[in-house]
């Protein structure tokens, strides 16, 4: 399995770019593409990919970070079953059934507001997800229920999109 990013805030400033701000800053959303394809076995080459997300938003080219459908698109591209659920109650069922999954989410922490993806699967301990919190060390463990996890945290207005290997190399 390929390396996966387990803190974002690890990467250097001056290394890749995410429009004119760094992906330690911003850079979540390639980051959970990166991991998931790497939970499925498969690589990218992370300039191409930062190069792609950025120009999929004429004016913003990633300097507020990822669209949440941009994942989505992207994996399309390429070939993988994708799917986009959006209620809570779906998601352990769903996730369970996929070969790896992006979550996006929103958080707000004393007043401030922002959104995040990760990349999670299903282990035999239940829900691991990659690059989660500000300071991760590894994976980290979110228990046996994806809702529970997010209710838990309040996090909210959130997508979880769902990944199959394809049944031909992308």
């Amino acid at each position: 399995m390929a390396e996966l990013i387990h803190n974002q805030r690890r990467i250097p400033k001056e290394q890749y770019r995410y429009g004119l701000r760094s992906s330690a800053a911003t850079g979540c959303g390639w980051i959970a593409i990166v991991n998931a394809l790497a939970l499925l076995g498969y690589t990218t080459r992370r300039e191409a990919l930062i190069r792609y997300l950025t120009w999929q938003l004429p004016l913003i080219h990633g300097n507020l970070g990822t669209s949440f459908w941009a994942p989505v698109v992207c994996l399309r591209k390429w070939g993988f079953p994708v799917k986009t659920v959006y209620r809570p109650r779906h998601y352990d069922a769903e996730a369970k059934a996929a070969d790896a999954c992006i979550l996006f989410y929103h958080w707000r922490q004393k007043g401030r507001c922002g959104a995040h993806f990760v990349a999670l699967h299903h282990t035999p301990k239940g829900f691991v997800g990659y690059n989660t919190y500000r300071d991760s060390d590894g994976p980290d463990l979110y228990g046996e229920s994806l809702e529970e996890f997010l209710r838990k945290k309040g996090y909210f207005a959130t997508v979880l999109i769902t990944i199959r290997k394809p049944t031909a190399s992308p």
